[in-house]
């Protein structure tokens, strides 16, 4: 064990847990269609590039910036999709806009007539081990999702 000032270092762990730390992301998207597919896109090319499984991350990451571009669109403001690696066994996804005023809703199954929108939220919550919406800051939301990362060893 190393001892750096006041802070105890086990060099085995902090390697994991460094490595861990660098699995982090984050780039300002138009609030477009255009904007959605790209960051489809970009979190493809960096789930390969941290040797992280494609899926079912790049299905929650295309259904969080759609909601972004069409429900939480303001004119002249973007979305921030941010991908993290928090602890080595999950992925977390965060996807934020600035219409904190306008948090999604998923819909109940009903008898009656179906809902027109909302399902892309089913999906996430199927494939994602946890999800949800974080207020904050003002006018912004987030919608987060956390996927299980499994290991091949």
């Amino acid at each position: 064990m190393n001892t750096l000032g006041d802070v105890n270092v086990d060099v085995n762990q902090g390697t994991a847990e460094a490595r861990a730390l660098l699995h982090q992301f984050s780039v300002p998207l138009s609030a477009t269609r255009r904007g959605a597919r790209l960051a489809r896109l970009l979190a493809v090319e960096r789930l390969r590039a941290w040797g992280l499984p494609l899926d079912p991350a790049r299905l929650i990451v295309a259904e969080l910036a759609a909601n972004a571009a069409l429900h939480g669109r303001v004119p002249g403001r973007g979305f921030r999709l941010t991908l993290c690696v928090p602890r080595p066994t999950v992925l977390r996804i965060e996807v934020t806009d600035t219409r904190g005023d306008r948090l999604p809703v998923t819909p109940r199954p009903s008898t009656d007539s179906p809902a027109e929108s909302g399902y892309g939220l089913l999906l996430v919550e199927e494939l994602a081990s946890h999800w949800g919406i974080r207020n904050g800051p003002a006018p912004a939301k987030t919608v987060w999702a956390e996927v299980r990362l499994v290991s091949s060893g």
